[in-house]
């Protein structure tokens, strides 16, 4: 527990002195997808042999976390999602040559060896976001952010999503070097209800309705040791090369709790393999016109130790006070909100 303690503390001094980092050279276009209803039992078993699955589409193939500028990954990455009236579905498939997973103990921090990731913002504030990790053993962990690390949130790791069903499947065998693998599968049902806690009036997914969504791959670089695989290890440093980090919709930089440039999950009621168009509300470039304001005064902040007073925008308003701020943006679609702790809603 110290230790997790330690990594959580130094991971977010290294998040919030990074936080302050402008996005001159990302482009906003979050990835999207249509999440059908299933229309049969999943059972939850590391398998994709529902029918609905099948007839399911699958994600884009993973990237890079900072975006198309760097080199593509090593090994394909590609999800399914489902939903019923109890569950959110996923299914993920991860292409392996090596599968290594030495971890068993629930809640340790998986993402020290090769994991999969899941992250899920259901009313898209940026507060109140859950996270989950396993690896090829099936542990998991399970996580709740009360906000981003960048604005002092804290991760809850003795939260636990109640009812949380989740399942892996090998094809090859685990931390044997002596063959060539092909790939680990991971099937999960996520409870609507639990993950309902952290929503306003603690509502269940409709037809039509968007969350936030990401998912995440790392992929340390692996060499042979006696017990199977270890950690490649940089002669000119003495310790492990960086991690590989791949991800379904870029991020721009190496942190993955920036929910506003995670993708859209658009739940539908048709079944899968039903054509469904992406529905894309003008609300959601307003909220990214003022997740730029954000972004600047928390730039302007790094250099004066003071907020911005000034705000040249049309139809935006701005307070100021030692301790934070807030932006205001009237429109047609009502008028939404951000504050310092970079929270965003809309008044009315």
């Amino acid at each position: 527990m110290k230790s997790l303690i330690l990594f959580i503390f130094l991971y977010l001094c290294y998040t919030t002195k990074a936080s302050a980092q402008q996005y001159e050279n990302f482009v906003f276009n979050p990835r999207k997808y249509i999440c059908h209803k299933a229309t049969g039992t999943i059972t939850i078993d590391g398998l994709m042999n529902e029918p609905d699955w099948q007839q399911q589409e699958w994600t884009e193939d993973f990237v890079d976390i900072e975006g198309h500028t760097r080199p593509q990954p090593l090994q394909d990455t590609r999800v399914k999602m489902l939903w019923d009236k109890n569950y959110l579905y996923v299914f993920a498939r991860l292409e392996e040559k090596d599968i290594w997973a030495t971890l068993t103990q629930r809640d340790t921090i998986i993402f020290q060896e090769n994991d999969f990731e899941v992250f899920m913002d259901p009313d898209g504030d940026t507060h109140l976001y859950y996270e989950f990790e396993i690896n090829a053993r099936n542990t998991g962990w399970d996580l709740l952010l009360t906000k981003p690390y960048r604005d002092g949130g804290l991760p809850i790791s003795g939260w636990n999503i109640a009812g949380l069903q989740s399942a892996t499947h090998i094809e090859g065998t685990l931390n044997n070097p002596s063959d060539t693998d092909q790939y680990w599968d991971v099937e999960l049902a996520f409870p609507l209800q639990s993950l309902a806690e952290a929503v306003p009036r603690r509502r269940k997914p409709a037809d039509g309705d968007q969350w936030r969504i990401n998912f995440s791959r790392v992929n340390w670089q692996t060499e042979k040791n006696g017990q199977g695989y270890q950690k490649k290890i940089n002669p000119e440093t003495g310790k492990a090369y960086p991690e590989y980090n791949w991800v379904w919709s870029e991020q721009g930089k190496i942190n993955m709790h920036q929910p506003e440039t995670w993708g859209y999950l658009q739940f539908t009621n048709e079944p899968a393999g039903t054509k469904v168009a992406f529905n894309y509300k003008e609300e959601e470039a307003i909220k990214w016109k003022l997740r730029q304001l954000y972004y600047d005064q928390k730039k302007f902040f790094s250099r004066n130790r003071r907020y911005n007073r000034k705000l040249h925008q049309k139809n935006c308003k701005i307070s100021v006070n030692p301790l934070g701020f807030l932006i205001r943006y009237d429109s047609d679609y009502g008028t939404w909100n951000i504050k310092e702790d970079g929270k965003i809603w809309k008044s009315k």
